[in-house]
């Protein structure tokens, strides 16, 4: 280790110390704000609060779970809580440390983050030299992402590089993966797609089986996979520099049966609802109408999955990742700390009323209703034949039962030297941990999910 990566190292660690004493300073400032107005109502400011989350978390289950009179209900307790929470505050003049509790509280939980994520860099994944394709081929779909193909100029810039491009035709459901193959055998050298996930998941599975490189083109509309490869969302034409000046990592590729996936496989009320034609259409009113049957009725959509030895009977809903989802953004846009873990993330639900919905707003990942765990392999089967399933966002039926598995480090994706990197969410806040890195002391933290190097 040289003088330079030490001292690195060592400033790295005295800012995250820093940051982690200011987390304490922070937290303990917000808990002397409550106490110092007990006597005004110190108590009434943390009572309000909790039960403000509790109401609101039950008319979320109400509006989303129930139809008619119960639905209008949840929607006003939905938007009377925080205003009677704030009613409550204004009233007994607690707005003012109220408020104040509430900053302190979020600086804390901040810079808590902060320090145990400079205490733990992020892991990087290891790359090597990419060399320059000489038969590329790109399969590029028109309409993915509004039109980015062509309001990019995707096609002109790629074939001034030498790549070879092939459109998807619109208005019709092309082969992809039979076009990929045709590629393979008239010789290409590497693969690639700008459009959605769904498509980079099936020309992936063709660059893996053949051991060729794979370029990701982030002309989809959300572009998950190219967020957490660290790719520019915001101009597509970017990732095609890897053709010229680009590095190669290796990361795993999830199947579902026998196809890939890069980002997740859904089962139960997600792919229910998927499946109904009205959805691409009226998202919102489809997914209200659909709930209320899905969630309420115990015959209808209940899964049995077993990951690895562990049994998860009865879940409303299972979400299969390609690698774990943060803790802290379960249920959010999905980032990814690494990609070639060698696990599958797994996320199951079962919420079958109020009371849970308000455990999981109180206790997030630790509420009874949501399991997290990680494992090489997963069996989802139910009384059904046939199983509804959304793979990368598509919606599929697949015979019981479905069987998700990993391929570690089985895709070669060839990425520009130069590029952003994938947002970063903080570590979820361990104030043991906190403690001792204040206090100067070694801190062994806990691996993230699914770290099995």
């Amino acid at each position: 280790m040289t003088a330079m990566t030490v001292s690195v190292g060592e400033r790295a660690l005295r800012q995250a110390r820093l940051r982690a004493r200011l987390a304490l300073l922070c937290a303990g400032s917000a808990v002397v704000v409550v106490v110092a107005v007990v006597g005004g109502g110190g108590l009434l400011i943390v009572a309000g609060g909790l039960a403000g989350l509790v109401v609101a978390a039950a008319g979320t289950w109400w509006v989303l779970a129930h139809r008619g009179p119960l639905r209008i209900l949840g929607a006003l307790a939905l938007a009377a809580a925080p205003l009677a929470v704030i009613a409550l505050y204004t009233a007994h003049g607690l707005w003012a440390p109220a408020l104040l509790a509430v900053a302190l509280w979020g600086a804390a939980l901040g810079t808590a983050r902060s320090a145990l994520r400079r205490a733990r860099p992020p892991y990087r994944t290891r790359t090597v030299p990419g060399a320059r394709p000489e038969r590329a081929v790109l399969i590029m779909n028109p309409a993915s992402g509004g039109g980015k193909v062509a309001r990019f100029h995707l096609v002109e810039r790629a074939e001034r590089l030498g790549a070879r491009v092939v459109l998807l035709p619109t208005g019709t459901r092309a082969d992809v993966s039979a076009l990929a193959r045709r590629a393979v055998a008239e010789g290409a050298d590497l693969l690639g797609v700008a459009g959605g996930d769904g498509t980079q998941a099936l020309v992936a599975g063709v660059a893996a089986a053949h051991d060729l490189p794979f370029l990701v083109i982030s002309a989809g509309t959300r572009n998950h996979f190219a967020m957490d490869l660290g790719l520019d969302r915001a101009d597509p034409s970017r990732c095609l520099d890897a053709l010229t000046d680009g590095e190669e990592i290796r990361v795993d590729l999830g199947f579902v049966a026998d196809r890939p996936f890069v980002n997740t496989v859904s089962f139960g009320v997600y792919a229910e609802v998927v499946q109904d034609p009205r959805y691409r259409g009226a998202q919102a009113g489809t997914i209200l109408d659909a709930l209320p049957g899905l969630l309420l009725d115990r015959r209808a959509g209940r899964l049995d999955a077993t990951a690895d030895d562990t049994r998860l009977p009865g879940l409303q809903a299972l979400l299969v990742s390609n690698n774990p989802y943060t803790t802290g953004d379960v249920l959010g846009a999905g980032r990814r700390e690494r990609l070639d873990s060698g696990a599958l993330g797994i996320l199951g639900i079962r919420v079958e009323g109020a009371a849970q919905a308000a455990d999981v707003a109180l206790r997030g990942t630790r509420a009874t209703g949501l399991t997290m765990l990680t494992a090489g392999r997963v069996e989802v089967g139910s009384t059904a034949p046939e199983l509804p399933v959304a793979v990368d966002g598509e919606a599929l039926t697949l015979p019981a039962p479905v069987v998700c598995s990993l391929r570690p480090r089985a895709l070669r994706v060839l990425v520009p030297r130069h590029r952003p990197g994938a947002p970063r969410a903080g570590p979820r806040p361990d104030w043991r941990l906190v403690a001792r890195l204040a206090l100067g002391r070694p801190v062994t933290g806990r691996p993230a999910p699914g770290d099995r190097s």
